[in-house]
Formats: C-alpha cells, sequence, structure tokens
C-alpha cells in the first residue's frame, strides 16, 4: 500500500494519558517526514489549541473542529462556519433547557465554564474516580457543582458576530439524538461521555482529509489514520488503513483495520513500524525531552552512523578536538564583535590567549576535588558552556529557537541525495553537496529571523509609548 500521508487523532491517540506526546511518537514523525510522507492530525479540537503543535511537532497539515477548519503553517485551506440563524437557535435552546454550550472559534473555545473545565486534567481525574453508569440525579448534581465554580458565559449572542466552526453541548449520548431533532442542518458527533460536537451537516475529519488530498495530490486509498472515539468512526472505515489504537472504543476497533497497543505503549510506532513506513526499535535509542539535542543526536546518527547511548567519558585527545571546536566557533564570535576591523579582532584574540592562560593558572592552583570523576566534571563544565550560550542570547535579546532550527537544517543539508555523508578522502572533513549553499546555508534564514525579531520588538516598544 502506497501511504502518502498519516492522520491522528489527538486526545487518546497521539496524546498519552498525561496529555504529552510520546519520545517514541516524534522519532517516528520525524522518520515519516524523512521518509516522503506527510503527517497531519486530524481532531475535534480547534485551530488555537492545534497551532502550537505545528511547529514543535512539524505538521504539514491540520483538520480541526471535526473538518469545520483546515490550516497547514502557511495558510487556511477551508473553513466551514455554522451560519448565524442556526447559532441564536443553539443558544436559545440552552437557555431554555439549561443546557451548557461553547462556541468554537479560531481563536479558542467560548461559553460553558463546564464544557472548558471538562477538558482539564482535573476533570478527566474525577472522571476517572466516578462510575461508568451514574443516575440523573448524580449527574445532575455533579454539573451544578461544577457550575458554581465555572458558571455559563452569558454574552454567547455576542460571541456569534465571529465566525463559529463547531458547538460544543453538554449532552449524554442517550439524549442527543433527541437534542439534535431540533437542528436538522447540523450532525453530532462525539468524542467523550459527557458533550457532543455540533458541526454543518456534509462535513467531517474525512471529508477535510480529502480536502487536504486535493490539495496536497493524495487520495483517500493513500491515507493512514490513527483514532479511539466514536468521532473516528468515518475516518478510519473510509481510509486506506485505519488504525485502532488498544485503548479505543469497541465501536472503533471493530472498524478499523488494525488495531495497535495503546497510547501510553508506543502504539503509534508499533503500528507504523509493523506497516513499514518506519524502522522502529523499541528502547533501542534514548530520547531526552530537550527537543534540540535530539535533533543533534539524529544529526550523528546519520552523520557516524551510530549514536552513544550509555554515559561515557571523552579521552584526552577526543576533548581537544571537542574543544577546538568550540574555539573556532568563539574566535568568529570576537570576529563578528570586531565587525571585520582587524587590528580590533587581534586585540581580542589576544586577551582570549590571556584568559585561557588565567584559567589555566586557576585550575591548576585548585586542588582536585576529593571523589569527583572525569564524567562529572566534563559534564559540569559543558552545561556551564550551554547555561553561558543562552546567557549571551538573553543579554542580546535573541530568542534563538528559530535560528537553532535553521543551522540544524543547514547541517542535515550536507547529506546527499544518496541519503548518505560524504568526506574528503583526505581531511575526512564532511563535504557540502553542490546545492548547499543554494538550497541550505543558514546566513539568509538567520537574517530574516532576526530582521523579524527586531521588528517585533520595536512594535512592542511603540505599542508601550503610545500607552504612556
Amino acid at each position: 500500500m502506497n501511504i502518502k500521508a498519516v492522520f491522528f487523532d489527538l486526545d487518546g491517540t497521539l496524546f498519552t494519558s498525561t496529555r504529552n506526546v510520546a519520545a517514541t511518537t516524534r522519532r517516528a514523525m520525524t522518520e515519516l517526514h524523512k521518509n516522503k510522507v506527510l503527517v497531519g492530525v486530524a481532531t475535534g479540537r480547534g485551530p488555537a489549541f492545534v497551532l502550537p503543535l505545528m511547529e514543535t511537532l512539524g505538521l504539514d497539515f491540520a483538520v480541526t473542529y471535526n473538518g469545520q477548519y483546515i490550516f497547514t503553517p502557511d495558510a487556511i485551506l477551508s473553513t466551514s462556519p455554522i451560519d448565524k440563524k442556526t447559532l441564536r437557535d443553539i443558544i436559545d435552546f440552552s437557555r431554555k433547557h439549561g443546557r451548557d454550550v461553547s462556541l468554537g472559534m479560531a481563536d479558542g473555545v467560548h461559553g460553558s465554564g463546564l464544557v472548558k473545565f471538562g477538558e482539564t486534567r482535573t476533570a478527566q481525574v474525577i472522571a476517572g474516580l466516578l462510575p461508568q453508569k451514574m443516575s440523573g440525579l448524580t449527574k445532575s448534581g455533579f454539573q451544578n457543582v461544577v457550575r458554581k465554580i465555572k458558571p455559563q458565559s452569558k454574552n454567547l449572542a455576542d460571541n456569534i458576530r465571529q465566525p463559529v466552526y463547531q458547538v460544543i453541548m453538554v449532552a449524554t449520548s442517550d439524549e442527543t439524538d433527541k437534542i439534535m431533532g431540533h437542528f436538522p442542518e447540523l450532525q453530532a458527533t462525539r468524542s467523550n461521555a459527557y458533550s457532543a460536537d455540533l458541526i454543518s451537516k456534509g462535513n467531517s475529519k474525512l471529508v477535510g482529509i480529502e480536502k487536504v488530498g486535493k490539495k496536497f495530490g493524495f487520495d483517500l486509498s493513500q491515507v493512514m489514520a490513527f483514532g479511539d472515539s466514536d468521532n473516528d468512526l468515518e475516518m478510519l472505515a473510509g481510509v486506506g488503513l485505519g488504525v485502532g489504537m488498544g485503548n479505543a472504543t469497541a465501536a472503533v476497533k471493530k472498524v478499523a483495520t488494525y488495531i495497535t497497543d495503546n497510547n501510553n505503549s508506543d502504539g503509534i510506532a508499533k503500528a507504523l513500524s509493523h506497516f513499514g513506513l518506519i524502522n522502529f526499535k523499541h528502547a533501542e535509542s534514548f530520547i531526552s525531552k530537550d527537543d534540540q539535542f535530539n535533533k543533534v543526536k539524529e544529526f550523528h546518527r546519520v552523520m557516524d552512523g551510530k549514536t552513544q547511548e550509555m554515559p561515557r567519558v571523552f579521552l584526552p585527545e577526543e576533548a581537544g578536538h571537542r574543544a577546538d571546536f568550540k574555539v573556532e566557533e568563539i574566535v568568529e564570535f570576537l570576529f563578528a564583535a570586531s565587525n571585520a576591523n582587524v587590528p580590533v579582532f587581534d586585540e581580542l584574540t589576544q586577551n582570549l590567549h590571556a584568559a585561557i592562560d588565567k584559567a589555566a593558572a586557576k585550575i591548576k592552583a585548585q586542588p582536585i576535588p576529593e571523589g569527583e570523576n572525569a564524567l562529572t566534571g566534563e559534564v559540569d563544565a559543558l552545561l556551564d558552556l550551554l547555561y553561558f550560550t543562552y546567557g549571551s542570547f538573553v543579554l542580546m535579546g535573541i530568542d534563538p529557537h528559530a535560528i537553532f532550527n535553521a543551522v540544524h537544517s543547514a547541517n542535515m543539508g550536507k547529506i546527499f541525495p544518496d541519503g548518505q555523508p560524504h568526506f574528503d578522502p583526505e581531511t575526512h572533513k564532511i563535504m557540502k553537496p553542490d546545492n548547499w549553499a543554494t538550497d541550505f546555508a543558514p546566513e539568509a534564514k538567520i537574517e530574516a529571523e532576526l530582521e523579524r525579531q527586531i521588528r517585533v520588538a520595536m512594535s512592542k516598544l511603540s505599542k508601550t509609548k503610545d500607552e504612556k
């Protein structure tokens, strides 16, 4: 099967029970991109919730609000707001029947404090303590207690002046069909036991994925999708390969092509490996919570053919080489600081020599710490270097995140079309492909990002002055 795109539901699928994305899933998504497979999400959540994930996970696109709002990192592909008359009818209905509702808009969900509370970690813990079958009285009492803490918003009519893409209504599954009889132009889908998502008829996650496919050149038969809830049923049944999570509902498991492990046990990576989309070897290589470290580790895996999984010390000769690399960058830093003024640069490098001699004398004069081994000493010094580097960015007023990514992309661009690094036969330095300077050199991206940060800072400064 020629899979060109993979879509993930969020809650219960891409997210673990602690609302994190498993390290194996992050690595799997990186490998999917290397294998030229597009990656997206299909969720009942809104774009404001998903947007931060676009960069951190490298998503190509997102189908949000169950297909009502679709976008990429660069553009909005499709929106389907609910018409104003229907929204007014829903608000009137909610007031008459005491139904808590929230309105899903581009900037977030507005309205019911009960709905928002239901999405929190606290509510999930409470839900886990409650019996699966609650009496009407128990449910009513629970809702009333929460409403006292999180009351229903009273300005819903004002909110509908802006486009609304989804309505979330507190309702049990057995209540939903009766409620929907009042709104024939809408359909309901569910991802949990306490609320229903109301969207326009004719839209769904699957329809949204189909719209994305027309834009990016794939059809539904070339899609693999992961899900766990009943609002994933149509999606899993309609794509080429529907994967149900081990923690999925019985209905999902019935329609899924394949059932993987649960969301807390590397289910996504295992399924992708099972179908040959990635090469997953469980726990072979540790993954840090520091994403920038993981990117550099991936660079070394590609360039060196392996990574170091057991902590070890640098021996003197190797430590000297690593120090040489750092000194070269420090000298480049001083040259930039001198603004290419050679006499000033010479003075700075002389001061650097003197600083090295002074530091060496200081170290030799100190007593050797009892009990400290070489590994501890090396790690302590390297972390101080890292801390000083971040401190320099702080004092420069520069956010290094996007700049780091530009440099990382440039370094990964040194991989040749055959997927391997090439080394100079004499110097053994990593060679650069012919297209590296035009396609990967980071200087232009760094300059553009710095200009952006300056514009943002100037804008904030201007607003501050205006307020005064």
